[in-house]
């Protein structure tokens, strides 16, 4: 009897059943969480961040220290690290494949003005911030550029993924706002990570040169990509979007596709979710192809994948770093800075481009959503050592804070819209974070 006890007690401690534990706590908390903030008007991503918060030090640690260790012992954080990688990759693909970028063009001119005055005066206040925190707060290792840089773009992200999903939750999918404020943030969104493609150029590279060459490589397999890849899949787009589902064989080719891709940018140095985002961009639009291509991974990925990558993020998350008037002041400050950048900003260029004042904050309100997208880049600085575990929690706090301003102020402004402007507005799935 004591053997198999013994017998027991040594397979619960075994690597597989403790991953299995770990994806079981972390599923459960995030689906309660998740529909607990729905029922507060949030979107279910914001449970889902706070359950991973919650499982981490910030609570679970220091609250129930026993069940923590039980849960997450030590060393067992790096299994769920690639999987969350897998996760965001996915999430990366599907992004890349939902940009519309006949939606894009037909907006151009106020899009491209109200996303890029979003993202320069965020920018700009924080790499101000960051400049003079430098001292305080900064990697010296990896040195001034790097760390101001990357404050700035992470000061100007907007969740593209998060904003679709309050326009479709207010019934503002078909309307002129909705088109609008999703125009912005796609446009947003191909800007910063390019400017994030460079800085982590930057903080990879050993010297000035390798940054340079890093740099130009991917401007070079990003127009390989967009000219290349691009017309071959669009000329080959017959034989791909043939029949109403697609096949395993197709959804097999996606994934090699998807691979190679990601390989290619994580060997040139920028990250293999650039690489994940840019295949996504040029897969063929013909017959719903892409439509179909994301509804088949999106459900698995959502679900599964991403709760893994919120559970991870908040092992990471440290709000008891936060124990002094420094480090306070700069939360609120990084809070400041994020909120009068992105919400003004955009408010302003949107009043400047010639929608009233209601409209204008309403689109400043849903670019200052950040969400999943800004936790994806919060990561991608914590691994390359840009950001230290407390200036990354109080960028993981800017980040849930702007992220749930967004569905209250759309309410206050704006009541369930229901007014139609065309059929070239695509339908946002209601599936997405």
């Amino acid at each position: 009897m004591q053997s198999f006890f013994e017998d027991v007690l040594r397979n619960i401690n075994s690597p597989l059943c403790s991953l299995i534990l770990q994806i079981l706590s972390i599923l459960v908390v995030a689906r309660l969480c998740g529909l607990l903030i729905r029922r507060l008007g949030q979107p279910q991503v914001v449970g889902e961040i706070l359950a991973g918060i919650f499982l981490g030090p910030s609570l679970l640690q220091p609250l129930a220290p026993e069940i923590h260790a039980f849960l997450f012992p030590q060393g067992s954080v790096q299994r769920l690290y690639f999987l969350s990688q897998i996760g965001i990759l996915l999430f990366m693909f599907v992004v890349g494949l939902e940009l519309d970028t006949k939606l894009i063009r037909s907006k151009m001119r106020s899009a491209i003005l109200i996303s890029q005055v979003s993202i320069v005066f965020p920018f700009v206040l924080g790499a101000t911030l960051a400049f003079f925190s430098f001292a305080q707060f900064g990697p010296h290792d990896k040195g001034l550029a790097a760390y101001v840089l990357f404050m700035g773009i992470a000061m100007s992200i907007t969740a593209f993924p998060v904003l679709a999903r309050i326009i479709q939750e207010q019934g503002l999918t078909r309307t002129h706002i909705g088109a609008m404020a999703i125009s912005c943030a796609a446009v947003d969104d191909v800007t910063a990570w390019c400017l994030l493609a460079l800085v982590t150029a930057l903080a990879q590279a050993r010297s000035g040169f390798g940054a340079l060459g890093t740099v130009l490589l991917t401007a070079v397999y990003a127009a390989f990509m967009l000219i290349v890849v691009r017309a071959v899949l669009a000329r080959r787009a017959h034989q791909l979007t043939r029949g109403s589902e697609l096949s395993t064989r197709l959804l097999t080719f996606a994934f090699i596709a998807l691979l190679i891709s990601a390989w290619i940018t994580e060997m040139i140095g920028i990250h293999a979710l650039f690489g994940a985002f840019l295949m996504g961009v040029v897969m063929p639009e013909q017959n719903q192809f892409k439509e179909k291509l994301a509804a088949r991974i999106q459900d698995v990925t959502t679900a599964i994948l991403l709760p893994l990558f919120f559970a991870f993020t908040g092992l990471r998350t440290q709000v008891g770093l936060l124990n002094d008037s420094s480090s306070w002041a700069l939360c609120g400050l990084v809070l400041l800075c994020a909120i009068t950048g992105k919400f003004g900003g955009a408010m302003l260029a949107a009043r400047f481009t010639g929608h009233d004042w209601r409209t204008s904050t309403v689109l400043g309100a849903l670019m200052n959503t950040r969400g999943l997208v800004e936790l994806i880049v919060l990561n991608l600085g914590y691994d390359l050592g840009i950001l230290s575990p407390k200036v990354f929690t109080i960028m993981v706090i800017m980040a849930v804070i702007t992220t749930m301003m967004a569905g209250p102020i759309v309410r206050i402004l704006l009541p369930r819209h229901t007014e139609t402007f065309g059929s070239d507005v695509p339908h946002m799935d209601a599936r997405m974070h």
